[in-house]
């Protein structure tokens, strides 16, 4: 039998949908590096965002604990179990001032499956969301697979990488449905003030739309900046905001895979429902661990927060010694955002740079410097660099860039 004109069903390989979606740029850049770590290379990664630190022990016994008990063996319920929905209640409760009930919230298999799960259920296709830039790249790609438009809105460090009421409006339409709002921001670590989030909040109310607010960093905060939660300080948005969260940055628990979804009781059922079908729940053993880590002191988090914030100006200060290089102090999370505009269009080892992506990949060669361009942030012309690592290899990788470019 011959084929139609269109071809066979098996010419249709990979689905338009996912074929369409780009592979994480700070996860490629970190496999990147670690395939070269693994050849003998002395590569210095600066791509994820992952502290160096251990779990802290306490967690760990837990979760050793847990894994000998026959009830961690078993399914459980799909939208986490409920002492870990207790846990994140009071948790929110005690470092946001958020009151909410246990029916408020969804465990997820980390951040990302947070940020899918709670833009499928708020969007249908063609709703727009608002999105900041500099934005971590995995936000627009979420946005997309639940049929959404993202729509780019750029702050530049002259504005400290934060948007303006006034650059919101511009871009909203009568398809905009949801604002994206991170602070402390990956992956510029910018933070926003209580002002300047009531600010926002009150034009997102002003419009009558939805907010999806990323917490993941929310103690990792320096300088005593005067900050807090978006449905905290603008009560009347409480009603239309999500909240994602996890233990991944605070505690150290990257590898472990628990997240949370906070917001309206239907939208929470609704991403329940979405996640009964596609994971069902969250490992037992990990949802153990997470208990014991909310429920503990911040102790160990704040011993994190002082090496943090003894890195933070470790390496703003050596990247700024670099001619060509401004990088603005950040605020908040684990990175620095450095303009590197002032290197681009020259001449380097007989080859012109000109893109960020192409600065990057230039550093990687000639460096064994591991980075993540801003291209793949929404911004060109900047890098992204995670000071979550230990302040050797912070100082060894600063100082090989600051000869490369001497």
């Amino acid at each position: 039998m011959t084929s139609s004109a269109s071809g066979s069903p098996r010419d249709r390989r990979v689905s338009q949908r996912i074929g369409a979606i780009a592979e994480s740029a700070t996860l490629k850049v970190d496999a990147k590096a670690k395939a070269l770590k693994a050849e003998g290379r002395p590569v210095v990664g600066f791509g994820a965002g992952e502290p160096d630190f251990p779990t802290p022990d306490y967690i760990v016994e837990a979760a050793v604990e847990a894994s000998r008990d026959p009830k961690n063996h078993r399914y459980t319920p799909a939208g986490g179990l409920p002492e870990l929905k207790k846990a994140i209640v009071e948790k929110t409760a005690r470092d946001s001032g958020l009151v909410v009930e246990p029916a408020q919230v969804l465990v997820t298999n980390g951040g990302k499956q947070a940020i899918y799960e709670a833009f499928a259920a708020m969007l249908d296709p063609g709703d727009e969301v608002i999105v900041p830039a500099p934005y971590w790249t995995t936000y627009p790609e979420s946005i997309q697979l639940a049929g959404g438009v993202p729509v780019e809105v750029l702050a530049d460090e002259t504005q400290d990488y934060k948007v303006t009421p006034e650059q919101l409006e511009a871009a909203r339409t009568d398809k905009t449905k949801v604002l994206l709002f991170v602070s402390p921001s990956n992956p510029t670590g910018a933070v926003y003030t209580a002002d300047e989030i009531r600010a926002i909040g009150a034009w997102v109310e002003e419009h009558q739309l939805w907010v999806l607010t990323d917490e993941i960093y929310e103690h990792l905060v320096y300088d005593n900046i005067e900050t807090g939660s978006l449905p905290v300080l603008c009560p009347e948005l409480a009603d239309h905001c999500v909240i994602v969260n996890g233990v991944a940055k605070t505690y150290a628990m990257t590898g472990w895979r628990v997240g949370w979804v906070i917001g309206p009781k239907d939208i929470v059922k609704a991403a329940t429902n979405l996640q009964s079908h596609a994971t069902s729940n969250v490992a037992n053993v990990s949802q153990r661990a997470a208990i014991a880590a909310l429920e503990g002191d911040l102790s160990a988090v704040d011993q994190m927060k002082v090496a943090f914030d003894r890195r933070r100006g470790i390496i703003v200060s050596m990247l700024n010694e670099i001619d060509g290089v401004v990088c603005p102090t950040p605020g908040g999370a684990f990175y620095a955002y450095p303009s590197v505009k002032g290197l681009l269009g020259k001449e380097y080892a007989g080859r012109t740079i000109t893109t960020s992506a192409e600065l990057a990949e230039y550093i990687l060669d000639e460096a064994e410097v591991a980075i993540v361009p801003g291209e793949a942030f929404g911004s060109p012309g900047y890098l992204r660099l995670s000071y979550a690592l230990g302040d050797d290899d912070i100082i060894e990788g600063i100082t090989r860039l600051q000869k490369l470019f001497a």
